[in-house]
């Protein structure tokens, strides 16, 4: 073996060889995510392009091969020689990292995608990848394989002198990418909220792979305004008009609207330069800041607030708000581990001035919206004082009592987090059987005793007052809302465990919206899973199966002989198994299936709406949910 490190061990990757040696390091994965990830960055250089005034429409289509092309209305990008690469403009795009006109040559003032990454990253994980470009009544064309210029950009033919524009098309590379089968619904979610923000864009969106295409066009002339009344939709409105706010600050243009609705719940939304902030950051405190300063003012001003009551808490003025805020900077500096925070101290200054002057402006011009606001801000200040009563006693409860677990838990022995898990059961049979099955080292029980509690419909007194949900939150150990911390959590696997059927998953969809909107960094950070029973048992000759969906149920009846000896069981529910059975085929971590709950936060604001459509008060969103989804399940026992 040899051990040698000298000056020939240091190895130099040309080119774009570095990218696909670490693909990972470039566009975060691999998988999915990764995949899809390619097609927003050639759209974000399109989008650049409507940022700068330039282009109005983008057309995205999923060819049959399922190759992707993207055609924008832009300038075209540039074909003449670049002096210094000494190679047209167009082949340093695709070919040299950090390269584009993002980086303060004057090409743009503000863009998205991977800052100048995008487009050669592209080129390096796809198979091929063939880029036309419209300009100066000519047409241009390129081809590259896994990166590799295949011919010299060249001259195929000539268009109209006003036809300017750019065509890319490209072939993930199978050698890369574990998924290479586009997902229209997730392509669409990411398009949809572009053109939301990009108000006047138009962007198409096609998919070929059908006998009959699918197509559709985003296209939102009011922007944010129309993009926060699509957030609504399943929600009701506390004032009928979309408050907006606009201005430009220290080279910042910044958007921001923002409307109330009578859920308990806020939704706040940050982007800059159209890319989602999850963790938000300084336009985000500036947003707050602003809402909050401007909102206490007017209530003293206008003497809704006595001079012996305290001010409002932010958390109060922004109960059941939905709010978009939307930056466009230069140059955007991002903090933490994964980039998704904002860090530029001038656009908190910026949003906050720009928010705190329309929006006074528009209390003054409303006051009957001023006045709605301020006494939905009263009942929050009022259940958010009870809540933390509710809190300070089961703390103070906690203290006299040690740990206080609840009584119903079955803990285990192993005191290292993550070693453990923790079963959430339905009904107390069940319970009994799972706490036989366990394993006692690893395995906790809690068993649930009917539906908790639904979020979606309570205020934080309502929510800390619930039995059920009590009990989950000492059992976990790492509080909820504000007081939540992490590294107080004593289960590294939280397993909902519910019957198979229609009540079963409402119970696991209640449990799901409680962790979301309460715990989301359990979700975040992959803590929550599903149990999945088997629906059915099949015996033959003393011999048992397990079937957990309808189409194993066929594999194994083919495999072993559809005949009258078969006895086929169907589960209805987790209480008809012995402990024996549950152990078997849902507990044991040798054995058992486990779906693991994910989020992706770029697509968080369409989270938020299938929970709040699914949980909140309006029907007609629901059923036409339903109505849309329906075809997509699986096994439905009604």
């Amino acid at each position: 073996m040899n051990t040698e490190y000298g000056a020939d061990q240091i190895q130099i990757l040309e080119g774009l060889e570095a990218v696909r040696k670490r693909p990972g390091m470039y566009i975060g994965s691999t998988s999915s995510r990764g995949l899809h990830h390619l097609v927003y960055e050639i759209v974000d250089n399109s989008v650049d392009e409507a940022l700068a005034g330039y282009c109005d429409t983008i057309k995205v289509t999923i060819d049959r091969g399922n190759s992707v092309t993207v055609i924008d209305n832009g300038r075209g990008i540039p074909v003449g020689i670049n002096h210094k690469a000494g190679i047209p403009a167009v082949e340093v795009v695709f070919t040299i990292l950090h390269a584009g006109g993002k980086f303060g040559g004057g090409g743009y003032k503000v863009s998205g995608g991977l800052h100048g990454v995008g487009a050669s990253v592209v080129n390096a994980l796809s198979q091929w990848l063939e880029v036309t470009i419209y300009r100066g009544g000519k047409v241009y064309r390129q081809r590259y394989e896994r990166g590799q210029v295949i011919y010299k950009l060249k001259l195929v033919g000539e268009c109209e002198p006003d036809q300017t524009g750019t065509q890319v098309s490209f072939l993930p590379d199978d050698q890369i990418f574990e998924e290479t089968v586009f997902d229209y619904g997730v392509l669409r979610q990411r398009f949809k909220e572009m053109a939301f923000l990009t108000k006047g864009l138009r962007i198409c969106l096609r998919d070929e792979r059908q006998d009959e295409p699918v197509e559709e066009t985003f296209f939102y002339e009011g922007g944010i305004k129309e993009f926060v009344t699509y957030l609504n939709k399943s929600k009701t409105e506390l004032y009928p008009e979309v408050i907006y706010c606009e201005g430009e600050k220290d080279g910042i243009f910044v958007e921001v609207a923002m409307q109330h609705n009578d859920s308990y719940t806020e939704n706040t939304y940050g982007f800059v330069n159209n890319i989602t902030t999850p963790e938000g950051g300084t336009h985000i405190m500036g947003f707050r800041n602003a809402l909050t300063k401007t909102i206490n003012d007017y209530a003293r001003k206008n003497k809704l607030l006595k001079d012996n009551e305290a001010n409002f808490s932010g958390e109060d003025i922004r109960e059941g708000l939905t709010a978009i805020v939307s930056v466009k900077i230069e140059d955007p500096q991002f903090e933490g581990q994964t980039k998704q925070k904002l860090g530029n101290s001038e656009a908190r200054g910026a949003v906050d001035s720009i928010v705190s002057r329309h929006l006074g402006l528009f209390f003054e011009q409303n006051p009957s919206v001023a006045k709605t606001t301020i006494e939905k801000s009263v009942l929050a200040q009022r259940a958010r004082d009870a809540a933390r009563k509710a809190r300070d006693l089961t703390r103070r409860k906690s203290a006299l009592d040690g740990l206080s677990l609840p009584g119903k838990l079955a803990d285990c022995s192993d005191k290292n987090p993550e070693n453990c898990e923790i079963y959430i059961v339905e009904g107390d049979s069940a319970g009994g059987s799972a706490k036989t099955a366990r394993s006692r080292a690893t395995q906790a029980i809690l068993p649930l005793r009917g539906k908790i509690l639904n979020v979606e419909k309570a205020r934080l007194d309502k929510i800390y007052a619930n039995k059920e949900i009590k009990a989950m939150i000492t059992a976990f150990g790492t509080g909820i809302h504000d007081d939540f911390d992490i590294s107080k959590l004593r289960y590294h696997k939280i397993i909902i465990m519910t019957d198979a059927d229609v009540d079963g998953a409402h119970i696991a969809t209640l449990l799901l919206t409680f962790l979301y909107r309460f715990m989301p960094e359990l979700i975040k950070q992959g803590y929550v899973y599903l149990a999945q029973p088997p629906l059915y048992k099949v015996e033959k000759n003393q011999k048992v199966w397990y079937a957990y969906s309808d189409e194993e149920l066929k594999g194994i009846l083919e495999e072993i002989g559809r005949d009258n000896s078969n006895k086929i069981q169907r589960y209805k529910g987790l209480g008809e198994m012995d402990a024996d059975q549950l152990w078997e085929t849902t507990m044991d971590p040798e054995q058992r299936i486990l779906l693991r709950v994910t989020m992706d936060e770029e697509t968080s604001t369409e989270i938020d709406l299938t929970f709040t459509t699914l949980m909140g008060d309006k029907v007609e969103p629901r059923r036409e949910f339903i109505e849309e989804n329906a075809r997509f399940v699986k096994n439905l026992d009604i």
